[in-house]
């Protein structure tokens, strides 16, 4: 992995990678992803979908991203990130009354 890269470059390897730790956490879940208007240029909007379900909002600055996509350490930070949001949905989703 490296570090830099331009906005949209920088974007896809985001939406790649919290796919693919979403995904770990379970095979159902998906990125669901914000780049545009306000945030182009500037940051980015990670949630995760689980069914009908969406987690709470986790914005990364872009050159935060740029600067530390090469860096293990965040990396690994960033993957716990992205996995907790699915944790915290499906834990939303185990608490709801099942229909009789």
């Amino acid at each position: 992995m490296f570090g830099g890269g331009d906005y949209h470059e920088v974007a896809r390897w985001l939406e790649n990678f919290v796919n693919s730790h979403a995904k770990r956490e379970d095979p159902r879940a998906e990125c669901v992803f914000d780049d545009e208007g306000p945030r182009e240029g500037v940051s980015y909007g990670v949630r995760v979908r689980l069914g009908e379900r969406v987690s709470s909002e986790i914005e990364l600055p872009f050159a935060d991203v740029a600067r530390n996509r090469g860096s293990l350490a965040w990396c690994q930070q960033l993957a716990e990130r992205a996995r907790g949001l699915v944790r915290e949905i499906g834990a939303a989703e185990r608490r709801l009354p099942r229909p009789a």
